[in-house]
């Protein structure tokens, strides 16, 4: 069953998601050349902090391992997972995703955005384009009276066209209470699988994109996902509250 929120739990998850987009958005305005990664996600678990939330990546369990880092920080053709690192220092050209999920008084606000570190070539920044488009469209599916597979379809519609690579072992979620909830939302798939959505359920959408294969495997820290091909990739998300009309993102973070 996909939870459907009551208006309290709404309310919180606004919160939260209101914190995990201002993080997100203050991250990605550090991210520089020189810049390393583990310092990146110290300066994230601190903006959580100030913002009176904590992560809900740090100390996340699957099987016998936990994560050790506060935000997901996913360099070049890391996927997604990434953890921050001194010896990971940014240089002109790469590209970064900041993954920025948190909890706040029980719920979760979960959001991530691949930026451009100086100027990148043309067909990273195309990936770039193609993923956050491809975000936009899959968001405008999270509606009532849809299935899950509207979603997966407006993804894959939209990066076909481009030839990018869509992963396929790591997919979008249900979101609220904890980091992953039902329904699980792939990136690619026809429109008519997968249960009907209902107002007040909540989604984290998150296409992930790759320039070249979207074959996937594991580095040895046992967490960060690795394009096999070692091609670049992309991954944009939002969490999304479906209404019984247009959906609305709820990680946006505050003006200015």
């Amino acid at each position: 069953m996909i939870p459907v929120k009551s208006a309290r739990e709404i309310a919180v998850m606004r919160d939260a998601c209101r914190i995990a987009a201002n993080v997100l958005e203050r991250l990605c305005r550090i991210v520089a050349p020189g810049v390393n990664t583990y310092d990146l996600d110290q300066e994230g678990r601190r903006l959580i902090e100030s913002y009176g939330g904590n992560s809900a990546c740090y100390d996340y369990r699957s099987g016998n391992k936990r994560f050790p880092a506060f935000t997901c920080l996913s360099v070049n053709e890391e996927i997604v997972h990434g953890i921050g690192d001194l010896r990971r220092i940014l240089r002109e050209g790469d590209i970064i995703t900041v993954d920025v999920c948190v909890l706040y008084e029980g719920y979760i606000g979960d959001n991530a955005r691949t930026v451009a570190v100086g100027a990148v070539d043309e067909s990273v920044q195309r990936l770039l384009d193609a993923t956050r488009g491809a975000l936009g469209k899959a968001i405008d599916q999270a509606r009532a009276g849809n299935r899950v597979g509207y979603i997966s379809n407006a993804v894959e519609k939209a990066v076909a066209p481009h030839g990018f690579g869509i992963v396929r072992d790591f997919v979008g979620h249900g979101v609220g209470r904890t980091m992953h909830e039902e329904p699980q939302i792939p990136n690619f798939g026809p429109r008519k699988r997968g249960d009907r959505l209902r107002p007040n359920m909540t989604l984290a959408i998150e296409p992930m994109i790759t320039l070249g294969s979207p074959r996937v495997e594991m580095a040895a820290d046992g967490w960060t996902a690795l394009t096999r091909d070692r091609s670049p990739s992309a991954h944009f998300e939002h969490t999304v509250l479906v209404t019984p009309g247009d959906p609305e993102i709820l990680t946006v973070a505050d003006p200015g």
